[in-house]
């Protein structure tokens, strides 16, 4: 693959780059090959199932959390799709056009808006789920049954690990300040 850097390329400069440096070497190797798999399966579906959809990975993401949880507050939905509410409100503005989505004025506090889906919205996301499922079959496909539970299980302790911690080691990193804000990357002109 011309451009392409494979697993196996990547894994044999980071060692030479890195070299004698005192690092937990197992660890950096799990959670790097936890982004390079999310990666490379996002990728996968973006370019197969979701275009054929027309869907972004995110605007699939936002379906399937208003699939999955019915109406909800755009709080929770962007926060389960792990994304800002920025963001969603573009997502669900294009998902809205599109006859996908729905929003609406909460019943009891007028300044929260809940999200769900259309008719045409649960018809998409029954027709996408399967093809989607058969392709993340098709990316486990060289593991076994087994391998894919002890997998999820293996990546599920990582989550609860977070949730039960991330905040924690945060503050303690962060020496009790608040986080920076996210920055797009673009800086102000001088």
């Amino acid at each position: 693959m011309v451009g392409k850097r494979t697993i196996t390329e990547t894994e044999k400069v980071v060692q030479a780059r890195l070299g004698d440096i005192p690092l937990r070497r197992e660890q950096m190797a799990a959670v790097s090959n936890i982004y390079r798999a999310a990666t490379a399966v996002r990728q996968h579906l973006e370019n197969s199932v979701l275009r054929e959809a027309e869907l972004t990975w995110t605007a699939f993401t936002v379906l399937w959390e208003v699939w999955i949880w019915g109406e909800s507050e755009t709080r929770h939905v962007a926060e389960e799709a792990g994304i800002s509410k920025g963001t969603l409100t573009g997502v669900a503005r294009t998902l809205e056009t599109r006859g996908l989505l729905k929003r609406t004025q909460h019943a009891s506090d007028g300044r929260l808006v809940l999200l769900g889906l259309t008719p045409a919205g649960e018809e998409l996301m029954a027709r996408v789920f399967p093809a989607f499922n058969a392709e993340e079959a098709f990316v486990t496909d060289d593991l076994t049954a087994d391998e894919c539970l002890d997998l999820a299980a293996g990546l599920r302790k990582i989550v609860a690990r977070l949730e039960a911690k991330g905040e924690e080691r945060r503050e303690e990193l962060l020496a009790g300040q608040a986080p920076k804000p996210r920055r797009s990357g673009r800086r102000p002109k001088s």
